[in-house]
């Protein structure tokens, strides 16, 4: 099985290399090499334990998190050592190219504290709000940033801004009708204050089929209106593998009102613990005036797996869509995401 995924990704790789620069050749070949031919020595060493100097510095920054969490608990009111305090936080390098937007890099955050001390059900949340709002999608969409010059690879402002978030949550689940809900209250870069309520519902149809519907809504007092609507339409059809139908609406009314949508279609492996194949056709579209209703279409595939350790992540993903907008014939575009957990 292992075999036959390996040559999936050198079949899609050499493709994908010759059509690019012999530099850009050599350092795309070590890094799909590197993330493919190694698996299984990086599920070995991802079920040791060891000192080294990296499970020093997690184990570190782990403590701070623990005593920053259980401080502002101990601040806000009287603590049960019984239910101390814990936080947990993200951090994620997204790294983007193609022939037409050339290379880009952003750093993306997003932690959660929860605070028993307030209820059970609160906690602060803080980092790239987006990261929650797009959970649900399998396949990266987009670029990493807004309007980025052809010659430049990062945008610290950007970066900066879309990390700069936190606030205080309250999650509850209205049991008699089966819904999850989160309601957040806080700021964003800018003095941009805001509220954000998300609803969602999972229908168990049968054994084997089910349908999940996740609505977002934020206000800001500068980043004003963002709607967005998640429906998912799950069939098992064995005990690692599924199929998946994703449909998500998404509005937002900042400077600009803008609407879209977008639709995947895949089927999904899980094999061993963390690690998971992701493989379908996207498309989706504006219904903005003067924009396509049906933008973009093409096939992707999505890999991710732990590596070294079991906090530390590689998620490699290579896609093949078009861009009527843009004037765009169908392109490779690849993803790299790499994270790390504490």
């Amino acid at each position: 099985m292992l075999l036959n995924h390996r040559l999936i990704w050198i079949m899609i790789a050499s493709n994908f290399l010759m059509k690019i620069t012999p530099m850009k050749q050599l350092k795309l070949t070590c890094i799909v090499l590197s993330t493919v031919l190694s698996a299984p020595a990086f599920a070995n060493e991802t079920t040791e334990t060891e000192n080294t100097w990296a499970d020093q510095q997690r184990s570190s920054i782990r403590s701070k998190l623990h005593d920053w969490s259980n401080g502002i608990n101990d601040w806000l009111g009287e603590t049960d050592p019984n239910k101390p305090a814990s936080a947990s936080l993200r951090v994620m390098l997204d790294n983007q190219w193609n022939k037409h937007d050339r290379f880009s890099y952003k750093p993306r955050v997003r932690g959660k504290i929860r605070l028993p001390v307030l209820k059970k059900h609160v906690s602060v949340v803080f980092g790239d709000e987006d990261l929650e709002n797009q959970a649900r999608d399998k396949n990266h969409v987009g670029q990493n940033y807004r309007n980025l010059p052809r010659d430049r690879n990062y945008d610290s402002r950007q970066a900066r801004n879309d990390n700069a978030s936190i606030g205080l949550r309250w999650s509850n689940e209205i049991k008699r009708l089966g819904i999850e809900s989160d309601l957040d209250g806080g700021i964003r870069s800018g003095g941009d204050i805001f509220g954000r309520l998300r609803l969602s519902k999972t229908w168990d149809i049968t054994d084997n089929f089910g349908t999940r519907l996740e609505q977002i809504y934020r206000y800001g007092t500068n980043s004003k209106h963002y709607l967005r609507t998640n429906l998912e339409n799950r069939y098992i059809d064995s005990e690692n593998t599924f199929i998946m139908n994703h449909t998500f609406l998404q509005y937002t009314h900042d400077v600009d009102e803008e609407t879209g949508w977008g639709n995947s279609f895949y089927r999904q492996h899980n094999f061993t613990p963390l690690k998971r194949l992701s493989y379908g056709i996207f498309m989706g579209g504006r219904f903005d005036k003067g924009y396509s209703k049906f933008n973009t279409y093409g096939p992707f595939i999505s890999y991710r797996q732990p590596i070294f350790r079991n906090w530390v992540f590689i998620q490699p993903e290579i896609s093949f869509y078009n861009d009527k907008d843009k004037d765009r014939n169908h392109f490779i575009n690849t993803f790299m995401r790499l994270e790390v957990i504490f």
